[in-house]
């Protein structure tokens, strides 16, 4: 079995600067910025709480600037990130669901304004452009479908520090149930952040 992990997405743009102004803005960490001898430059940024990372530059691709659409961002409150996007000076569509309920047309068919009635899991979106018209779609996820988690993300220390405090605090409800000290903890804990984070039952 062959892990195939989404790494980097790369966007091709007119004005690096002015996409670099545009991401940082936006909270996305800048990991590197490079130029080289023959004009290539590669600026890297990573979105906060994100595994994959997103590439824009001179000579990295020769696509049109604009053309990439639909490119994925998750959120677990689709409401909140509208509100931080907009404090942030970007412009984004409304809120929206699609009228089948599963995943959202192309362009704006089947458009329902605001969220999914029941906030359902995957349900609801929003869009936004870059400078340069790529296209982004926010996507609210509160409950992973099974296989879709592969490693534990916390999006702070504080919430890693409190996963750990919630997990020693269960663990010891566990060492009164045994009666004893539990040697194994470790592997107690692994198994118990794992069922926090829905990577088992």
């Amino acid at each position: 079995m062959v892990d195939y992990k989404v790494e980097i997405v790369v966007l091709p743009v007119s004005d690096v600067d002015r996409s670099k102004e545009f991401y940082g803005r936006l909270g996305f960490r800048e990991d590197v910025d490079f130029t080289g001898a023959d004009g290539l430059r590669v600026v890297h940024f990573t979105p906060p709480g994100s595994s994959a990372s997103i590439i824009v530059g001179d000579g990295v691709t020769d696509a049109a600037p604009g053309s990439v659409r639909g490119v994925h961002l998750v959120v677990d409150d689709i409401v909140a990130a509208w509100a931080d996007l907009t404090a942030k000076g970007v412009k984004t569509s409304e809120i929206f669901h699609d009228a089948q309920g599963v995943f959202h047309h192309a362009g704006e068919v089947a458009r329902v304004d605001g969220p999914h009635p029941d906030r359902q899991s995957y349900g609801s979106f929003l869009s936004f452009e870059d400078p340069d018209g790529n296209e982004f779609v926010l996507q609210e996820v509160t409950e992973r479908r099974p296989g879709r988690i592969s490693h534990i993300v916390h999006g702070s220390v504080a919430e890693l520090e409190q996963a750990l405090r919630d997990a020693a605090a269960a663990h010891g409800e566990h060492e009164k149930a045994l009666g004893h000290e539990d040697v194994d903890w470790p592997a107690w804990y692994a198994a118990h952040m794992a069922r926090a984070a829905g990577l088992v039952d």
